[in-house]
């Protein structure tokens, strides 16, 4: 039986063309930075992205804390939306590898205003930490994207009280696809940025997180002292050019694909689709049944092959992807009403 993953776009697995480029990359050792597959990833990263250098990290976890690290002081504040990825997935790395603080800014959309950072930002009061950075994501993972006046605005209100912009860019092609404009017009308006090679792009592993030279430096430093200094990383990063030169035109696909599934949803009866959030590869939706049947749904459907996450703040988040096809959410769709139909769901 076939498995059909929509836990998230990190779960693809690498295309045939990847993993003939992993077999046949060049390699050398990254440390010295004479690993010439890694340097061509990081050059490539730099010149989509229109910034001057870029670093191959393992995750995007730590390609935003490195950027942390490396924008900010000890004792100092991060000012960013409280549903970021980084207040929420990343372990509260950003206190005991940076020590800073964050402020989280509820904003109902996730997204962040000028407003909101000529708000936050301290005042120089002894009382008070520092503000040392602002936080951005795009797109979100609550499944929008974030305008490019909206970004640049909050870009200008950092600049204007001194503070650095980095971005959380795991699906920024994403975005960029959704907005109708290059990935350099995103990245124009943070500093740092940090690009997700797995999700969605098939790459088996890693990030890329790009700026200017001097922060590149800092971040490298940094990223060899959480022991990212990495070998012969060449055969990672040759999936990675891949991701980068072959895969990001079609996650317009992924999106059409979501689009169908959200179509079909609430044809079952009792489904209803989140519109609101409905941007780029992912579907919200909530169930009007009993707790207990929205509770088994994951445990009944992954009987049949398909692999979904639990609801949360009861909704359920499908997330279409390379390795889903029409066909495959079609055969989805057919399950959830045997299920209705059954009384199991």
């Amino acid at each position: 039986m076939k498995t059909i993953d929509f836990r998230s776009d990190s779960v693809t697995k690498p295309t045939l063309e990847m993993r003939q480029a992993m077999f046949d990359a060049e390699v050398g050792y990254d440390v010295f930075r004479d690993d010439p597959t890694v340097n061509r990833l990081e050059e490539i990263a730099a010149d989509m992205t229109g910034k001057e250098a870029g670093l191959f990290t393992p995750t995007g976890t730590m390609a935003n804390q490195l950027a942390i690290l490396s924008h900010t002081n000890r004792g100092e504040e991060v000012i960013l939306s409280a549903d970021s990825h980084i207040i929420w997935y990343e372990v509260g790395a950003h206190a005991v590898l940076s020590s800073v603080a964050l402020w989280p800014i509820p904003v109902p959309d996730g997204i962040l205003r000028a407003s909101d950072i000529d708000r936050a930002f301290r005042p120089n009061d002894i009382h008070m930490p520092s503000t040392g950075l602002v936080c951005m994501e795009n797109a979100l993972g609550r499944g929008t994207v974030v305008p490019i006046h909206l970004m640049e605005e909050v870009y200008q209100a950092a600049h204007s009280h001194g503070l650095p912009v980095h971005t959380d860019g795991a699906r920024v092609f994403n975005a960029a696809h959704v907005l109708g404009v290059g990935v350099k017009e995103i990245a124009n308006q943070t500093d740092s940025l940090a690009i997700h090679l797995s999700k969605g792009l098939c790459a088996p592993i890693g990030s890329i997180l790009v700026g200017s030279k001097s922060f590149i430096e800092r971040a490298r430093r940094y990223r060899h002292m959480l022991g990212g200094g990495m070998s012969q990383t060449g055969v990672l990063a040759a999936a990675g050019i891949i991701a980068l030169t072959r895969m990001v035109d079609r996650l317009v696909e992924d999106h059409q694909n979501a689009r169908y599934l959200a179509s079909l949803l609430p044809q079952i009866g009792r489904v209803k689709v989140d519109t609101s959030r409905a941007d780029i590869n992912m579907v919200f939706f909530s169930l009007d049944y009993p707790t207990e049947i929205i509770q088994n749904f994951p445990v009944n459907m992954l009987e049949y092959g398909i692999k979904i996450s639990p609801s949360s703040e009861g909704f359920f988040r499908f997330v279409t992807h390379h390795d889903i096809t029409r066909a495959d959410i079609d055969y989805t769709i057919g399950i959830f009403e045997k299920l209705i139909h059954a009384n199991l769901i």
